[in-house]
């Protein structure tokens, strides 16, 4: 079903996303309006060391008041590739470049009202980047965690990671290595 848009009201231009607020027509003639947080969209990276080991970070997030558990990632800049923010964010947030990358896929975060598209990344044969990590002011807080890729599913399964993009990128990542396992890839 299309829904024909009569007008587009930008109501809010923000730092993060920018509200809209559309005035809808459905085919039966009906009206309607349509509320859209329009995001840039980002990237997000899960980091993979040899021995399946995988970077977390903590950070506060405002909106919960809380430290929760993710995986590196980071908004896009405008006009910016995915795979180019990806690198930067992991290196920026955790002070480690990867060298062979694999996209996961791309998710639709809150389709019901939110624009922004997720790219979810794999980096693999991780080393040092020599300035370490690069964190920004809001960042400054922002810890960091190296574990187990089966201590992080239990992360998960223990109600300790509920981010939405870290849940899919950790689970994902785990079903290709898998599969990468089986198949004598690695």
């Amino acid at each position: 079903m299309q829904l024909k848009l009569l007008r587009r009201n930008t109501m809010y231009q923000g730092k993060v996303f920018n509200v809209i607020v559309d005035d809808v027509e459905y085919p039966s003639g009906n009206k309607s309006i349509r509320e859209v947080a329009e995001h840039p969209g980002g990237a997000v990276v899960l980091g993979v060391f040899p021995d399946e080991r995988i970077i977390l970070i903590r950070q506060h997030r405002y909106p919960f008041d809380d430290f929760i558990w993710e995986l590196p990632a980071g908004r896009l800049g405008p006009g910016e590739d995915p795979f180019k923010c990806a690198k930067r964010e992991l290196e920026e947030e955790t002070g480690y470049y990867g060298t062979e990358w694999n996209k996961i896929t791309s998710i639709y975060t809150t389709p019901g009202f939110c624009s922004e598209v997720l790219h979810i990344y794999m980096a693999r044969n991780l080393t040092n980047a020599p300035d370490g990590r690069k964190l920004e002011e809001g960042e400054a807080t922002m810890t960091m965690k190296i574990v187990p890729l089966s201590e992080a599913i239990a992360m998960i399964e223990r109600g300790e990671i509920r981010d939405g993009k870290t849940i899919c990128g950790i689970l994902l990542g785990e079903r290709l290595l898998q599969e990468g396992r089986t198949s004598g890839r690695e």
